[in-house]
């Protein structure tokens, strides 16, 4: 894996310090102490206590590179949630609504100085409770609390409009957009610690208050978060933590009367459920869901960098991203290359435990992701799809799976069809440069996430781009995780946006005043 360079938005003060070797995000740094975390009996954080649950349940949670179990976290249920909805109204209504935007935006910004301070340690958090490697989990701690310095920002710069009415008469016509009230966070257990940070940065902005239900595979990073947030002096009840399973704290989160919208990350299955009780009590939503994102190779392109792009789009993080590339389309004259490159690209990758040295595959989540993914792959190879490399577990401990390669795989193949969430390419090639055909075959799922165009014919990739449906697409390039660009998806693949000014819109209401004068 190339080095990797992360340029971190810093306090004005600390600008002219940067230089290439402090910006570098360095791979041996010594490993900081978790005993506060690690075998640690986790409470929640509800209206500024840190409580048991109610009914004194527990999760155990799992390193999954070993399946030993490393922690305990409350198990929050139904009565716990009330709680803590009733400490967000609180907040809501009381002092954190009296706080003027540029106090919130103070407080973020020093959240954000907080978080970068311990990034280190949330870096060996990720890799012990997910299992990313070090080398992802280091520049993606380093670089989160960057989201909140962006949305701090925001906190001040939301306003309305003044309208010229079309009736006759003298009027006064103005909207606002005001906080939409006390929001639940479901956080996925891909990324806990960037996902939730994404998130709550937006709804802070916004003015909301929050319930924060982590994954409960992946609650410690979150629960980390709780304390930094105290420490940075938000009131009481402005954030609140509930750890629990999804069928009960979450289900009762997205039940609660007295939540006024719910942002959830997770798959395509469980968001449906998730729009459907919210409809009960006509909650708002963003669901940032699955995603079958597709790569688009044509004959000119840069090889090089496409086939590297290709191979850490998929393999990153085992696989467990959204947006992962994982249907790959390469033109017929240069597919052999590609698919060539890119299994001698996975042969290469280091797959072990996240905290050894030059490891670039960890573990998937859990035993239930790790037997999903190889059921999938056996289903492929029943279907007729051919291994190309991988497509197999590695040991029998901890939750490892080979990164793999299939070819002849078709559109009707459930490795096609399905979000797989491992490291698990599908490649296709086509025969021409016919770009509705190319399209067509893009398009062919049920998700619309995003997607991947490698050419050096600007006018092929800009077409291409208006052709494919995916809420996000990149020409000629990995990874782009800018934060000012909103995020989200078409079709099954979510509703509502995250990021840039959309994602703090969608923590508001606008309201349309008109004054007869």
């Amino acid at each position: 894996m190339p080095d990797v360079t992360f340029f971190a938005i810093r306090p004005a003060a600390a600008i002219a310090n940067l230089a290439p070797e402090n910006i570098m995000v360095h791979l041996d740094q010594p490993r900081p102490s978790l005993d506060h975390i690690l075998n640690r009996r986790h409470k929640m954080l509800i209206g500024g206590a840190w409580v048991d649950a109610r009914d004194g349940g527990l999760i155990d949670v799992e390193d999954p590179a070993t399946g030993e179990i490393i922690a305990h976290a409350a198990a929050g249920e139904s009565a716990d949630i009330d709680a803590a909805v009733k400490a967000a109204r609180r907040a809501f209504e009381g002092p954190w609504s009296r706080l003027a935007p540029m106090q919130r935006t103070a407080l973020m910004l020093k959240l954000a100085d907080i978080l970068e301070a311990h990034s280190e340690e949330f870096a060996h958090i990720e890799t012990f409770d997910v299992g990313q490697p070090l080398a992802i989990s280091r520049p993606s701690t380093l670089g989160a609390p960057n989201t909140l310095r962006y949305f701090a920002g925001w906190a001040s710069k939301l306003t309305g409009e003044t309208m010229t009415p079309l009736v006759p008469g003298n009027w006064h016509a103005y909207t606002l957009r005001e906080p939409v009230g006390v929001v639940g966070l479901i956080v996925p257990w891909n990324a806990p610690y960037t996902s939730t940070l994404n998130k709550l940065g937006a709804l802070l902005a916004a003015g909301c208050t929050v319930v924060i239900k982590p994954a409960e595979q992946t609650p410690l990073a979150t629960v980390r978060m709780g304390e930094f947030i105290q420490q940075a002096g938000f009131p009481d009840g402005v954030v609140n933590i509930v750890t629990g399973y999804g069928h009960t704290a979450g289900d009762a989160l997205v039940r609660h009367p007295d939540v006024d919208k719910i942002s959830f990350t997770g798959s395509t299955e469980t968001g449906k459920l998730v729009l459907k009780t919210a409809a009960e009590t006509m909650k708002r939503v963003t669901l940032e869901l699955g995603g079958k994102s597709p790569i688009v190779i044509l004959p000119d392109a840069d090889l090089d960098k496409a086939i590297e792009a290709a191979a850490l789009g998929i393999y990153r993080n085992s696989g467990q991203i959204c947006v992962a590339g994982s249907r790959l389309f390469a033109h017929r004259d240069v597919f052999d290359r590609v698919v060539d490159g890119v299994a001698a690209y996975a042969d290469r990758m280091k797959v072990g435990p996240g905290l050894e040295p030059g490891v670039e595959i960890g573990p998937l989540v859990s035993r239930v992701q790790m037997d999903r993914v190889v059921r999938l792959i056996g289903e492929g190879r029943s279907d007729g799809a051919r291994v190309v490399t991988g497509g197999d577990r590695i040991g029998d401990k901890g939750y490892f799976v080979r990164p793999t390669v299939l070819v002849d795989t078709t559109p009707q193949m459930s490795v096609r069809r399905e979000e797989i969430f491992g490291p698990v390419l599908c490649a296709a090639s086509f025969a021409d440069n016919d770009l509705e055909a190319i399209a067509r075959d893009a398009n062919d799922t049920s998700f619309g996430l995003a997607a991947t165009i490698w050419t050096r014919d600007i006018s092929a990739a800009h077409k291409l781009a208006k052709m494919i449906k995916a809420g996000s697409i990149k020409i000629n390039s990995r990874e782009f995780p800018e934060q000012s660009m909103p995020f989200g998806g078409l079709k099954q693949s979510g509703i509502g946006r995250e990021r840039g000014r959309e994602g703090v819109e969608e923590y508001t209401e606008l309201k349309s005043v008109i004054v007869g004068l």
